[in-house]
């Protein structure tokens, strides 16, 4: 049997720019295709005619990205049937659908875990050990890049740049971000998940955000009060 994301040289996607080129591509499975059942439930029905009556008549296509998280956060991933579905509340082709979906990597549109870690691997995470992290990862979980776990508790990803540059290495799980990350910290923060406990997001190194590590280096003093420097006529 033909592997699914195999070309017909036969090749198999094991590089990052092979996978870029065909992480498009749909083919129907067992768990997704055109007929597998979606239905958004009473609550995000409501939900989904509220987004929509955000944007003007005529412009309700704008509203696609928020509907396609919404069927996303209700299925867990996002079935070619919940694009369809979508498409139907906004009356647009279902390629436009297909055009945002596959553009967008926030979308899963093949099945993940209870726990999806995306991995940022962008320059400043990797000269921050961000390799370590993947490699703890694996190995912890006995799982590649791309695979999830035979439970389908934890799936593996790396990802582009997701913007906490300053509190590098990190991983974003689910909506949550863990950052300032070691590789104790991150065999911690699996054993916490494994355990059904929910580890504290944030930076793990005690920052609090994304302060200066060794202390501030401005702004030290206190404020000049009203008046500072001001024409005493005025």
């Amino acid at each position: 049997m033909r592997h699914p994301c195999e070309e017909e040289d036969g090749r198999l996607g094991g590089d990052r720019e092979y996978w870029r080129r065909v992480s498009f591509r749909h083919r129907d499975t067992p768990e997704n295709n055109p007929d597998t059942p979606f239905e958004f439930t009473p609550e995000n029905l409501k939900r989904a005619k509220a987004i929509i009556g955000n944007y003007p008549l005529g412009h309700q296509a704008a509203a696609v990205i928020p509907l396609l998280d919404l069927a996303q956060r209700q299925h867990g991933w996002l079935p070619i049937s919940a694009m369809h579905k979508v498409g139907e509340m906004l009356s647009v082709p279902r390629m436009r659908i297909y055009e945002v979906a596959t553009f967008y990597t926030m979308f899963n549109r093949n099945p993940v875990g209870k726990y999806h870690l995306q991995v940022c691997t962008t320059s400043p995470c990797w000269l921050r050990g961000s390799d370590d992290i993947v490699n703890c990862i694996k190995k912890k979980l006995g799982i590649d890049v791309g695979q999830t776990t035979e439970d389908k508790i934890f799936t593996l990803h790396e990802v582009e740049c997701l913007g906490a540059c300053v509190n590098a290495p990190m991983v974003q799980i689910n909506d949550d971000y863990y950052e300032d990350l070691s590789v104790k910290d991150m065999e911690e923060i699996l054993d916490d998940l494994k355990s059904g406990r929910k580890p504290k997001p944030g930076p793990r190194n005690g920052r609090y955000a994304s302060e200066p590590l060794a202390g501030l280096t401005s702004l030290k003093e206190e404020p000049y009060g009203p008046g500072f420097k001001v024409r005493s006529d005025l």
